[in-house]
């Protein structure tokens, strides 16, 4: 009995191993039958080709690198996209933008044109020519990827583009006040059609807005986060409050639509190309005292501007385009100066022996005005780099040569 107990405990031992076996046998023969194994192996050949070579081959094809153009056109420099979304392989050059400037043909505008160019965009100017001049565009005439168009922003515009930098409208109080209502209207119904256009299109969109928005302010400095003191039924108010607006459209539009947005507001700036009679304070005095007349200083002259040289408005507007950061953003100069000192570095620019005359000053003059900055200092990496005294010759040269064409 215990012999046969241990046969029978052996034989149950080895079943399993017996089993394992005869079953390996089996898919050893199914395989090996009508050359399955072949098969076998040429399959897994097959994908583990493809799971390797896949990521390169899809790299270096062309619809990827049609939707890799694609996406820089649409999301140009995008936030939270990185660097190495972008990359392009060496030799393949970065597509360039296609830009609309509005207001283009102005003092500000026909700056900023230059410098998308310069460095290799396309650029269509849309402008009324209200205050902008085709003399300050005219250079660029001939260039292929500049477009010129008489348009009104008022009205609607259909066009493709990945960026719009919207400047339409007068700055300066003799052209604003002139028609206030006209001012108001293309501050609002211009803004936004813009920014439906920038919606429809996905391009980012941003906006010159102005100090003006603080009014005659009681904080000094102004910060960005300032709220203002402006007068809402006074004759500067279509400039004042039609910025103001605009800047509420701009942000309306970003929260409620998701369009991509950037706001600048805009200190006293100065430089070539400024209309000769604006009523603007610095082209006021240079072009006075080029003409041999008395520099017109209105109220006791103790009231404070910043001034800062167009050349690093433009740079500055073109780095907060290109930013992650929305604003808004104070772009000006602080250095601080009284209309009797600005009247003397004049004097001492142009002509030592120029005189100085007294007027009433006119209605919601501020008192006060300087930027803080440090905000656009911080988050920019921007501040200005041409003092007064070194920008002032430039526009002076500038404005010697249209006096002398007006005789």
């Amino acid at each position: 009995m215990k012999q046969l107990h241990r046969q029978s405990s052996i034989s149950k031992q080895h079943r399993p191993h017996h089993h394992r076996t005869s079953l390996s046998r089996t898919l050893a023969s199914y395989l090996l039958r009508e050359q399955r194994l072949l098969f076998v192996l040429l399959g897994f050949l097959l994908a583990s080709s493809f799971f390797f070579l896949y990521p390169h081959s899809a790299a270096g094809s062309s619809s990827a690198t049609n939707i890799t153009a694609a996406f820089a056109r649409k999301n140009p420099r995008s936030s939270g996209a990185s660097s190495s979304a972008r990359r392009l392989p060496v030799g393949v050059r970065k597509p360039s933008l296609r830009i609309v400037v509005t207001g283009g043909a102005g003092f500000v505008g026909s700056h900023l044109v230059d410098k998308l160019l310069a460095r290799g965009d396309s650029v269509i100017v849309v402008d009324n020519f209200f205050t902008g001049r085709k003399d300050n565009v005219a250079h660029h005439l001939g260039n292929p990827r500049f477009e010129l168009i008489r348009h009104d922003v008022v009205e609607p515009i259909l066009l493709e583009v990945d960026q719009i930098y919207h400047l339409a409208c007068p700055a300066s109080p003799v052209h604003y006040k002139f028609n206030p209502i006209k001012t108001i209207k293309t501050n609002v119904m211009g803004t936004l059609n813009m920014l439906g256009l920038a919606k429809r299109v996905g391009a980012r969109f941003l906006l010159t807005s102005t100090s003006e928005v603080y009014g005659d302010p009681l904080e000094h400095p102004q910060k960005e986060s300032y709220w203002g003191h402006v007068n809402p039924i006074g004759v500067r108010s279509c400039y004042d409050e039609g910025k103001r607006t605009a800047e509420t459209l701009t942000m309306d539009y970003h929260r409620g639509a998701g369009v991509e947005v950037r706001i600048a507001r805009i200190f006293n700036t100065y430089g070539p190309r400024m209309c000769l009679d604006d009523g603007r304070v610095v082209s006021n005095f240079v072009a006075q005292a080029l003409r041999k007349q008395p520099m017109t200083v209105y109220g006791d002259g103790k009231q404070t501007r910043s001034f800062q040289y167009v050349s690093d408005l433009v740079d500055g507007l073109v780095t907060l385009m290109e930013s992650d950061h929305i604003g808004p953003f104070n772009l000006g100069n602080p250095g601080e100066f009284t209309m009797l000192e600005l009247a003397q570095v004049v004097k001492e620019t142009i002509d030592p022996g120029a005189s100085v005359e007294f007027k009433p000053n006119t209605a919601d003059d501020p008192h006060m005005r300087k930027p803080d900055i440090s905000k656009a200092k911080s988050l920019l990496n921007w501040e200005p780099q041409v003092s007064l005294k070194q920008g002032l010759p430039r526009m002076v040269s500038d404005f010697q040569k249209r006096i002398m064409d007006e005789k």
